[in-house]
């Protein structure tokens, strides 16, 4: 287990590095069995991620696309996170739609999330109480350091046993359907892209300050014994030491 970080020349050289390691993973994973599984996150900057994913001409047979958070709106919304990565990922790919395992996020948020982790476990054959293990998560972080729909003083941030939760995001007054803990930290490997220097506060405070996940959340993974590996440009990285 490990965490690894690149620092990259801009926010296109990160998505580019990022998609690359992402890729070799999954063709690892299909090297070995018939599909692989990967969760995608939203924002701003997984809008060069997706591009540099489709540029690669990848064979995405097999792949089965899930969600790491959802806003509560209809998957034709503009801030549906479906609806950025349909638009500039699955659609340009050419992902089969039967691949596709969005979060219903059109419907009442405590429904939205018992659909989807219904369909987690009947995806990964899950027994009671198991976690789903994806092969690869693809994370990002934002200037306060959330990461997934898991928000600083979540008290969800210390759920270590359910798959995925709907909570109101204070601060924004909004409804998301987000993984969990447990769940993000059983992945095989977990890519977080980051951008940007309105990140670089977060990203200092992520590495150096003391670990507290409920105070800085996208630390989940930095000592609890998964692959993690960042990718950062050279703004969100330039208040690092060394």
């Amino acid at each position: 287990m490990s965490v690894d970080r690149h620092i990259c020349e801009d926010a296109e050289a990160a998505a580019e590095a990022c998609a690359q390691f992402i890729l070799a993973l999954l063709k690892e994973t299909l090297a070995t069995r018939d599909y692989a599984t990967l969760a995608l996150s939203g924002g701003s900057t997984p809008k060069l991620l997706f591009k540099s994913l489709v540029d690669a001409k990848f064979k995405w047979d097999g792949v089965h696309l899930f969600w790491v958070d959802e806003r509560a709106v209809p998957p034709d919304n503009p801030r549906s996170n479906y609806k950025l990565a349909s638009d500039l990922l699955i659609g340009p790919a050419g992902i089969p739609r039967q691949q596709v395992h969005r979060i219903r996020a059109e419907l009442h948020p405590t429904a939205a999330v018992e659909v989807y982790v219904e369909e987690i476990r009947r995806f990964f054959k899950l027994q009671q109480r198991e976690l789903p293990k994806f092969d690869v998560i693809q994370r990002g972080m934002g200037a306060d350091a959330h990461t997934a729909s898991l928000f600083p003083s979540e008290p969800l941030i210390t759920d270590r046993k359910n798959i995925a939760a709907a909570l109101n995001v204070a601060k924004l007054d909004q409804w998301r359907i987000t993984l969990l803990p447990g769940t993000l930290l059983a992945a095989h490997n977990t890519a977080v892209l980051v951008a940007g220097e309105d990140k670089a506060a977060a990203v200092r405070a992520v590495f150096e300050e003391s670990f507290d996940p409920k105070k800085y959340p996208a630390q989940l993974g930095m000592r609890d014994g998964a692959n993690v590996t960042w990718f950062l440009d050279q703004g969100a990285a330039k208040l690092l030491q060394g």
